[in-house]
């Protein structure tokens, strides 16, 4: 069993008014999933982009515009969107406080491909 300390993961800002923090991977010893949070300034989040495994976006607070593929949804705390491997898809804060997403993919290791080929690739692996 492996115990980790929310408390103490940091939070990184992978673009102006969006922070992430990883809370689970292949980095803590997971082995078949990566859990991850973000928290987003309104009109901000995450542009759009695909991975090779299904991912859960989960709003735990705000408001977040959704979508995947030609779908687009506004999901609110409690609701959750099941998005399909390969499929583009992205977010955005669609309210006006701060949104916070929490995001299961079906893999320990993150690895997005984002449209925008300016934007930063991200890839969490097991630390050596």
């Amino acid at each position: 069993m492996n115990i980790i300390d929310h408390n103490i993961e940091p939070w990184d800002q992978w673009r102006p008014g969006v922070l992430t923090r990883l809370r689970v991977s292949a980095q803590g010893g997971a082995g078949q999933l990566c859990l991850f949070e973000q928290k987003c300034e309104p009109g901000l989040g995450a542009p759009t982009h695909f991975h090779a495994v299904e991912e859960v976006l989960s709003v735990v607070s705000g408001e977040a515009e959704v979508w995947v593929g030609t779908d687009r949804a506004q999901l609110t705390s409690g609701q959750s969107a099941v998005i399909p491997a390969g499929i583009s898809h992205g977010f955005k804060n669609s309210g006006s406080g701060l949104l916070h997403v929490m995001a299961t993919l079906a893999s320990p290791v993150f690895e997005a491909a984002y449209e925008d080929l300016r934007e930063t690739p991200r890839r969490w692996l097991p630390k050596t």
